[in-house]
């Protein structure tokens, strides 16, 4: 049983001496201590010959054997790679210039958001930020939304207590409330953020996307201002000729309440893939700030009147650029993103 034991310890001593300097040598190497047919599973075949209280002992010493000889081979293959690696006088031309790194570019959400503010900021809107985690007073209730609206169901919203009291906001139609609970008319500002819903990720939708909603509280204030506000937007986003339309719709925290249309800026009225043939494609919601709102916020409804109105920065840019996937703004593909380097 000694026997057995002073074979493998020789082994062991064999490969600490051997030392390959040659990719021939390191093959050999490797055949002779790690390859299928090698010498220790020759040794390793006569375990039945150790007594049973130090086989233990025998296979520990095994896999040390093993592991060296992996180790070995390793530092050896190391050394090989090093000792071809020319030098840098060899390979390079000290004298010439150096290369000049890529620039990023910035992401067309981040170009289109900003464009969005500065068109609004033009004539007197400025921008106003609020929390993503909201409470449901500031994201439901001031808002007019019914104890028993769809959108407070758990397929719509990512609830953050058991009580539904704290969530991810939804929308940024949380800051209007803040601003005017915070702040007294006039009041002209616009909210740009991300906003989350719990909706199956698609080329359509997804769980998480941005949007740019705004708010104007003054005295005196009608649609008839809306509705130039959101043709001046239009006008200066998608170009001169652009048209808008409103259809009659509803929203718990507006009335009266529309959808917005813009004629379509690609084919110009005849229809197309884009305006689904239809001339027109919608960009938004807005409407009238209602009463109720503004008595949840302590504005006085005879004497203040508003407007409010809420786009997605995604749908204005996919519209824009002609995007058809909206999970391309989220996996950050560079071939994606680098051809938008020339809106920087």
């Amino acid at each position: 049983m000694q026997e057995i034991f002073d074979k493998a310890n020789a082994v062991l001593a064999a490969i600490n001496d051997t030392k390959p300097a040659s990719a021939e040598e390191l093959e050999a190497f490797r055949i002779k201590y790690l390859g299928s047919k090698n010498v220790l599973k020759e040794i390793f075949g006569q375990i039945g010959k150790i007594s049973p209280d130090r086989k233990k002992e025998f296979g520990q010493l095994m896999n040390s054997i093993n592991a060296r000889a992996e180790e070995v081979l390793e530092i050896a293959r190391l050394k090989l790679v090093m000792a071809n690696i020319p030098s840098l006088e060899e390979v390079s031309d000290l004298t010439a210039p150096g290369y000049s790194l890529p620039l990023g570019s910035r992401h067309p959400i981040s170009i289109v958001k900003n464009k969005m503010i500065d068109i609004f900021a033009r004539i007197g809107f400025t921008v106003a930020e609020g929390p993503e985690i909201e409470d449901d007073w500031h994201n439901f209730t001031a808002l007019g939304t019914p104890q028993d609206h769809p959108a407070r169901d758990m397929q719509d919203t990512f609830f953050l207590t058991e009580d539904k009291q704290w969530m991810l906001r939804t929308q940024t139609s949380s800051v209007q409330i803040r601003m005017m609970e915070t702040q007294k008319p006039p009041l002209r500002m616009i909210m740009p953020g991300r906003v989350f819903r719990n909706e199956t990720i698609s080329a359509r939708a997804h769980c998480t996307f941005h949007q740019v909603e705004g708010l104007y509280i003054d005295e005196n204030v009608s649609f008839a201002d809306l509705k130039q506000t959101m043709f001046y937007f239009a006008q200066e986003m998608f170009g001169r000729d652009t048209q808008i339309r409103f259809r009659p719709s509803f929203f718990p925290f507006t009335e009266p309440s529309a959808e917005m249309d813009i004629s379509c800026f690609i084919c110009g009225g005849p229809g197309c893939a884009v305006c689904k043939h239809s001339g027109w494609v919608e960009i938004g919601g807005c409407g009238m700030v209602d009463p109720l709102v503004m008595e949840n916020c302590k504005l006085d409804p005879v004497k203040y009147s508003g407007f409010a109105f809420g786009m997605g920065i995604e749908r204005i840019t996919m519209l824009k650029y002609q995007i058809n996937d909206l999970r391309l703004f989220f996996e950050n593909d560079v071939r994606l993103l680098k051809q938008f380097e020339s809106a920087l």
